[in-house]
């Protein structure tokens, strides 16, 4: 039997064309990483103060812990803001939000960058914070780079597209040449005895694995927030159907008793409905809203866990509820439901304190990335 000989012609083309492709994916992720750099380690780190923004604010309040009264002896919204009219006159107060049996209510007035916490029991303003405090700066970093929205939001979303791309790209260079034993530990493991260039490599080849399924998350889902045609694309492909603009409202649930006379009541008997009746998770938490125009529906916002939350919307005269509002979480389909989650999909809150430590590993991890392969890209230079 005559043995068949390889054609060395084609041989070498597929040699070739493996080499023009892994070049290309070495160029990519080495240049585009470099020019990349900047912006995605201010994202990161930004990102990774975003996810104890509500543990570091309350630690740093010593005035946050009120003592728990019980449920029944919380103010209504209509005499909290009337106690709190009477402290600070002279601003139009219409958003109020609970955060519970024991800690105070935040007030966003109209008229004025200060937000006011008051006692959820007395109504006594316990402090005036500016709005534009340490962690809205962080936001704005994280959302624009401190740049004008405009400009801001475009870089970042187009820098979290390129960090997507470095990921995958990333994936390749990591990917070991042979799944033996030693390739393996160096794959796996950091060489902390090892030279710095070894550990820097591998601070950089070895966490840059471990992160990457929470950096492709963050960076999908940062997408989803980024740009209106990835939002709408990854709503349609999961079976999400365009709604009619502008919406049609009708009333899902009619409000069962005759509703009171004068706003401040109706208001209170809301408040008292969604936090007995309708809330599912952490109920005493509500947002709620007093309507600034004649034509305009009561707003509250529920069932505010793990970075979602349920927004309703009251017919200001018959306080019947509007298909406009929210329906709970375990009822929406597959594509509003993520819709919804992306938040706290985006940010680690999906999970409660576990994810949210996961995705601060994940985000210093992120940031560290841009510097450590700028210095194995020195290294190799020198």
């Amino acid at each position: 039997m005559i043995e068949e000989k390889k054609n060395p012609i084609r041989s070498r083309k597929k040699k070739q064309k493996k080499v023009w492709w892994r070049r290309a994916n070495d160029w990519f992720h080495l240049w585009v990483g470099i020019v990349s750099g900047i912006p995605v380690v201010l994202i990161s780190l930004t990102g990774c103060i975003l996810v104890f923004q509500k543990e570091i604010t309350e630690w740093s309040r010593p005035w946050w812990n009120v003592e728990n009264l019980g449920q029944e002896n919380l103010l209504p919204p209509s005499e909290m803001r009337k106690r709190v009219a009477q402290q600070i006159p002279d601003m139009h107060i219409r958003k109020l939000w609970y955060y519970g049996d024991d800690a105070p209510v935040k007030i966003a007035p109209d008229d004025s960058e200060l937000l006011i916490y008051a006692n959820p029991y007395t109504g006594k303003v316990l402090a005036q914070i500016d709005h534009e405090d340490f962690f809205h700066e962080i936001d704005e970093g994280h959302r624009n780079l401190w740049m004008p929205r405009e400009i801001g939001r475009a870089v970042v979303s187009w820098s979290t597209l390129i960090f997507g791309v470095l990921l995958l790209t990333g994936i390749v260079l990591w990917w070991p040449k042979k799944w033996k034993k030693r390739q393996m530990r160096q794959a796996f493991t950091i060489t902390w005895r090892g030279k710095w260039k070894r550990i820097n490599y591998d601070l950089h080849n070895v966490l840059g694995f471990y992160a990457l399924l929470l950096g492709l998350l963050m960076a999908f889902t940062g997408l989803v927030m980024g740009f209106i045609v990835v939002r709408e694309s990854v709503f349609s492909a999961l079976g999400g159907t365009k709604a009619i603009d502008p919406p049609l409202t009708y009333v899902i649930e009619k409000w069962t008793s005759p509703p009171p006379t004068g706003m401040d009541k109706k208001m209170d008997v809301i408040w008292h409905k969604v936090t007995h009746e309708i809330a599912k998770h952490n109920p005493l938490e509500i947002s709620i809203h007093f309507p600034k125009d004649t034509d305009e529906a009561i707003y509250a916002c529920t069932d505010m866990t793990g970075g979602t939350w349920r927004v309703l919307y009251f017919d200001r005269e018959n306080l019947n509820l509007l298909s406009s509002s929210d329906k709970p979480m375990d009822e929406e389909d597959t594509a509003n439901w993520f819709m919804r989650a992306n938040y706290g999909l985006h940010t680690g809150y999906i999970g409660g304190m576990f994810t949210k430590w996961l995705y601060f590993f994940a985000s210093l991890i992120c940031a560290s990335l841009p510097i450590t392969g700028f210095c194995v890209w020195l290294g190799k230079r020198k």
